[in-house]
């Protein structure tokens, strides 16, 4: 039998709370007691995917709700970042590496390539004009289990 706990956190698509979201997760996940590389790459992922949905989704306006959902099962961490914003028109154009829709922010391109790079699997559902959900798994090692 698998066990699970999960927290639900809602938040207005001020960059400002961009810091808040990645503590709060990593506080969260803390009782699984990851690896200090574990923790930074899913403060990371945290940090890029509520950029992109205040940056992107929400176009920097302030009224925006983001939802974040990290939910623990056994010794795997799913982590959903999601907005009700504008949506992604081409996807696939989104996730190539240093492609950015605001250049004139000086973006790096860089945040899905991250998100693919630092977790064992995402998956992004887009709707041009409805938002954007990112379905992100990361397997913890925990520590407790190296030491043995």
């Amino acid at each position: 039998m698998s066990e699970s706990n999960f927290m639900k956190l809602q938040f207005a698509s001020r960059s400002e709370n961009e810091a808040f979201a990645r503590v709060a997760v990593a506080s969260f996940i803390s009782q699984l007691d990851p690896t200090m590389n574990e923790l930074t790459d899913i403060k990371t992922v945290i940090s890029e995917a509520v950029t992109n949905c205040i940056i992107h989704g929400y176009d920097n306006k302030p009224d925006g709700v983001v939802t974040i959902v990290t939910e623990i099962v056994d010794d795997e961490v799913y982590i959903t970042v999601e907005d009700n914003g504008a949506g992604i028109e081409d996807l696939e154009e989104a996730k190539q590496p240093l492609y950015t829709s605001k250049p004139e922010l000086e973006r790096s391109g860089m945040g899905f390539t991250i998100m693919e790079n630092f977790m064992d699997e995402v998956d992004v559902v887009t709707e041009v004009g409805a938002g954007t959900r990112i379905r992100m798994k990361k397997r913890i090692e925990s520590k407790k289990a190296l030491v043995n």
